[in-house]
């Protein structure tokens, strides 16, 4: 289950073409026995993700969550230490259902200022060390400073971006993964 922002919920881009449809065809591909959810939602915050998360497990009993939160905490310039909190929850919520989490971290423009900028970056390096969970430091790394690669917002990564997005999660995802289906 990808559980996230618009990130993750494709926003602004054609239906299928985000980076949580490309992992599911890669999964596929690659016969893994995995079938992908996607329970992200445009705009959500840790907190709201906090109040959803629970029904979210219930409901899909997932074996794996990639947690993809905090982008909207930060550019609304929320305070860190409660993002951190919100996500140390989830994670907690989501191992006592016995489900590994990949933390996927994100950073914000250095207009916030310094101190700002590096709480909210560490926050996520903070909740991978308290709760033992693997972690993607930043979602857009590679490409966050190339302009081409967003749509219009200068927000929204584009649909070229969307498979270096899978690449960050990959690297981190794979190993947490049940080992492929052998073909016969």
């Amino acid at each position: 289950m990808v559980f996230g922002d618009s990130l993750s919920a494709g926003y602004g881009l054609p239906q299928g073409k985000g980076w949580v449809n490309l992992l599911q065809q890669r999964l596929q591909r690659d016969n893994y026995p995995y079938a992908v959810v996607n329970a992200s939602i445009s705009g959500e915050t840790t907190l709201g993700g906090r109040n959803r998360f629970a029904a979210a497990l219930a409901q899909h009993h997932p074996r794996i969550v990639v947690l993809e939160l905090g982008a909207n905490d930060g550019l609304r310039g929320q305070a860190p230490e409660a993002m951190r909190e919100n996500l140390i929850a989830m994670v907690r919520a989501a191992q006592a259902a016995k489900t590994k989490v990949l933390l996927v971290g994100m950073r914000i423009p250095p207009n916030y200022g310094p101190d700002y900028t590096e709480k909210f970056h560490s926050s996520f390096v903070a909740v991978a060390k308290q709760t033992q969970t693997p972690l993607v430091p930043f979602l857009l790394d590679g490409f966050a400073h190339k302009r081409e690669l967003f749509q219009a917002d200068g927000i929204h990564p584009d649909v070229e971006a969307q498979s270096i997005m899978l690449d960050s999660i990959w690297g981190k995802l794979r190993p947490m993964l049940t080992r492929p289906v052998q073909k016969r």
